[in-house]
């Protein structure tokens, strides 16, 4: 799974590095959990990518409750294409949540470990996403998105069973625009050698925590 995720750049170097027409506000954050309203990056009906904020926790465009997005904060890519509450989005909705890293709970004997991972180019990723509109009975629009995940890779495995989907750059306009099936592919682990982690501190378990010490490795 991913439950939580730094984003500590600014909208000018998201907007350079993604190749953005349009990018809302945001102010960087180092430990980011569902429910927040998250930069987030589509394409528009033009064919441009463009950043919104979403809130974290999918809620499908049926459903009743919006309640229901607090259990859909990520979506198993193994069945993405099948899942009801997925499967619409990852064949018409899906888009890019930038990232700076995420984090992961590893178990050491009882206790459990907070792990900061991020690409060792120190450059944003990109986890591959989904997103929905949901009306609410009185007319509003509520957007939301999850994030797809996939098996560990070498470095993963030590830590956790589960990791997000993270696009190389060549792959982001295949994710955000081309049919479901030609992006299948995708869905995997990405290169270990490419990536890096480090125990960090346990004050990252804490929703309310947010500062730049969350990523630094502990002593």
């Amino acid at each position: 799974m991913c439950g939580r995720y730094a984003f500590n750049a600014t909208p000018a170097q998201v907007a350079e590095h993604f190749g953005l027409a349009a990018c809302a506000d945001f102010a960087p954050r180092f430990n980011i959990p569902p429910g927040n309203d998250i930069p987030v990056i589509r394409q528009s009906p033009e064919g441009q990518r463009v950043l919104h904020l979403l809130r974290w926790g999918l809620v499908p465009h049926w459903a009743k409750d919006p309640s229901i997005g607090n259990k859909l904060n990520n979506s198993r890519g193994e069945s993405v294409a099948e899942k009801p509450s997925f499967r619409e989005a990852f064949k018409r909705r899906r888009c890019l949540i930038p990232a700076s890293g995420f984090y992961e709970w590893g178990v050491q004997g009882k206790v459990k470990q907070p792990y900061y991972i991020s690409l060792k180019s120190g450059d944003l990723m990109a986890m591959g996403g989904l997103w929905e509109s949901w009306k609410s009975p009185d007319g509003e629009i509520l957007r939301t998105c999850a994030v797809v995940t996939t098996g560990p890779n070498a470095l993963m495995q030590p830590i956790h069973d589960r990791m997000p989907v993270i696009l190389a750059p060549e792959h982001w306009q295949a994710w955000l625009s081309a049919p479901a099936e030609d992006v299948a592919g995708l869905l995997a682990p990405y290169t270990a050698d490419d990536m890096q982690a480090w125990p960090v501190d346990r004050r990252v378990s804490k929703a309310g925590a947010d500062d730049a010490g969350m990523i630094e490795p502990l002593a």
